[in-house]
């Protein structure tokens, strides 16, 4: 074989080798989207899993100023990150996606694109916003769930990204996370950076730092019986479950003592396990 002929076949073959180039994500296939770092994919979400507004009982206040701050954002207007943080299965996720989804409705569909990015793929977060730096739509960036434990350095992408890069935030993106932690990093973590640094006081700072980050602080707390019996009632008479009365609340409180406890999660357990119970199929009305 001569020596052009054996150049054009190694071409062919490391052109086969190489990684297929990532085309532009197209943003108008869908309103939501899952971020998958690897080949830099943004993939369309056809239904988001979410529950209606009206469903979310006892976070009257929370619900408020997250819908004011993601309207404002809808807008152009300047609008704060927010860190949803508090008890466990209180409606931090549910609210996120109802707010995305009623503020839609009123703007228009496809006004804002809701975009997932997991915990663990925080550290190509570059990647994603130069994404969507440059798509002509505006951005809720979500990642639920998000905490930082003892020797995981990702939260200073998540910091750099957000507020103190030199490129920083897009005007077009806001973030939105939840978690259980005020702070994003446990405890012990920060008591032992307090420990071992040789400025406690300095070293504590930077990781308090990251919530700083966060203009927007809604702290989500235990409900009450009565919230908790609301939160039960309201799926019952939106899914047209044939149980009322003292009955319903014998059952439902029961559940949540079999739990340990009372929240936004628990009662929709109970109702799945109710509408089950008497062959009701749970249809969005």
């Amino acid at each position: 074989m001569d020596g052009p002929a054996l150049i054009a076949r190694i071409a062919e073959a490391l052109e086969r080798l190489a990684p297929a180039a990532s085309s532009e994500p197209d943003f108008a296939a869908a309103e939501a989207f899952t971020w998958h770092p690897a080949g830099r994919r943004v993939v369309a979400v056809p239904r988001v899993s979410r529950v209606g507004m009206g469903l979310l009982k006892g976070i009257d206040r929370v619900r408020d100023l997250l819908v004011d701050n993601t309207e404002r954002f809808a807008r152009g207007l300047p609008a704060n990150n927010a860190l949803l943080w508090g008890a466990r299965g209180m409606g931090k996720s549910s609210l996120v996606k109802a707010v995305h989804a009623a503020v839609n409705a009123s703007h228009g569909e496809g006004a804002l694109k809701l975009v997932e990015i997991h915990r663990e793929d925080i550290e190509s977060l570059p990647d994603l916003m130069a994404l969507m730096r440059v798509a002509p739509y505006r951005f809720i960036l979500f990642c639920d769930d998000l905490s930082f434990e003892a020797e995981d350095t990702s939260y200073k992408s998540l910091k750099a990204v957000l507020e103190g890069g030199i490129e920083g935030r897009p005007d077009n993106v806001v973030f939105y996370a939840t978690s259980n932690r005020r702070h994003l990093m446990a405890r012990d973590m920060m008591e032992n950076e307090r420990a071992t640094a040789i400025n406690p006081g300095e070293a504590v700072e930077e990781k308090v730092s990251l919530s700083d980050r966060f203009g927007l602080w809604l702290g989500f707390h235990r409900c009450s019986q009565d919230e908790y019996l609301a939160m039960v009632t309201g799926y019952v008479s939106h899914y047209r479950i044939p149980l009322r009365g003292e009955e319903l609340e014998r059952e439902a409180l029961e559940w949540a003592t079999t739990r340990g406890a009372r929240s936004g999660r628990v009662a929709w357990q109970y109702v799945q396990d109710l509408a089950g119970r008497m062959g009701v199929k749970l249809i969005e009305r």
